[in-house]
């Protein structure tokens, strides 16, 4: 919980201050750092002029004039034409924090073991047991309709999950990795938010067998939460990404999964990192549940799985990390929402360019069977 050392007149003014800071992200892409305001209504953020003048059609017809008094001598300006607003400004710099006031400590995040309940998900023969519906439904689907976040230790072993980074080091070895991309990304500015290497991957590709697996048990766990996570119909999800930061300092900016409603609506992230040690190697990822001021983080610890809200719920960053750090994220869709967007991407609204409608798996379509096997 937030420790406020005085209920002073300065440190109430304070936390508001801290709490409008976190509310405040690009309004179309959500990037939260850096930004710039709206010089009009100045109640509006962006990343850059750019994508401040591709998010005006929208936001003209609810951005209003600050109704203030002038200073003397100063000619009050129309409103900005359609190719943006030429004054935007960079937000007022918040003072720093006063001793009286310390920073929010971090939040404990929701965890279980999958292992104390039944065992692992996955047996030895590679079917899977009756305590992954019970994880599901007991554990994460509680959890996640109250918190909003849900770490899972333990998901399939330690054997099953060191087959998966033998899987995930070779891939990377054979120079498939890309730079990480930002969703309607169009500057160089890219590697200055994610220090990121990726990989998309379907689960087909040779080489890529225990990747397959994991992605089916993900698949298996969302169909037994299916229709009980908040008012979401999941039908489909995105095809893997395998993440690699270098280890030389890189992370990734505090951001949104899905800032634009593009359908993605549950983020599922699977940790490869045996024997991490944050204190030595970073790498932390830190969520501020509720765009507020307390924050969660979580280590990206071996055979850990976590899942939390892809929306603007779960504003959250990657930490600069020191070590080679791997993760394997999928993004499931809620049906209506994944509807609308790809409405839009096929009508030239592509507010998305990551994840068009090509790039997503019917969670349905190859109907993993239960024998599937390492």
């Amino acid at each position: 919980k937030r420790i406020s050392g005085s209920f002073e007149p300065s440190n109430m003014d304070k936390e508001q201050s801290d709490l409008d800071r976190d509310r405040q992200y690009c309004e179309l892409c959500g990037k939260m750092e850096n930004l710039l305001k709206c010089g009009r209504c100045r109640s509006s953020f962006y990343c850059s002029k750019e994508h401040q003048k591709q998010h005006w059609k929208k936001h003209k017809l609810i951005c209003k004039e600050v109704e203030k008094p002038l200073p003397p001598k100063v000619k009050s300006e129309q409103g900005p034409p359609p190719g943006g607003d030429k004054r935007a400004q960079k937000p007022a710099e918040k003072s720093p924090p006063e001793p009286a006031d310390p920073a929010p400590a971090p939040q404990a995040a929701p965890e279980v073991s999958a292992g104390e309940d039944g065992g692992s998900p996955a047996t030895p023969n590679g079917q899977v047991s009756s305590s992954l519906q019970k994880l599901a439904l007991e554990v994460i689907v509680p959890c996640m309709n109250k918190h909003g976040i849900c770490v899972v230790n333990g998901f399939l072993g330690e054997e099953t999950g060191l087959s998966i980074l033998g899987d995930v080091k070779a891939l990377y070895d054979t120079g498939k990795f890309t730079d990480g991309q930002l969703v309607s990304q169009k500057s160089d500015s890219t590697r200055d938010i994610r220090g990121d290497k990726i990989a998309w991957i379907e689960g087909r590709e040779a080489g890529c067998e225990k990747i397959q697996f994991l992605m089916s048990r993900m698949d298996d766990l969302i169909r037994h939460c299916n229709g009980n996570l908040g008012n979401y119909t999941i039908n489909g999800r995105t095809k893997a990404m395998v993440a690699c930061y270098p280890g030389n300092g890189t992370g990734y900016v505090r951001h949104v999964d899905n800032p634009n409603g593009d359908g993605r609506c549950v983020t599922c992230i699977y940790y490869l990192n045996k024997d991490w040690n944050v204190k030595e190697h970073g790498g932390l990822l830190r969520i501020f549940p509720g765009g507020k001021a307390q924050f969660v983080d979580i280590e990206p610890k071996f055979d850990r799985l976590l899942l939390f809200w892809s929306d603007r719920r779960n504003p959250h960053e990657v930490q600069p990390a020191f070590a080679t750090r791997y993760a394997i994220t999928v993004w499931y869709f809620d049906a209506d929402e994944r509807a609308r967007a790809k409405e839009k991407y096929l009508t030239g609204q592509k507010t998305v360019k990551r994840l068009k409608p090509s790039d997503e798996v019917n969670l349905f379509k190859y109907n993993f069977k239960i024998s599937d096997r390492i």
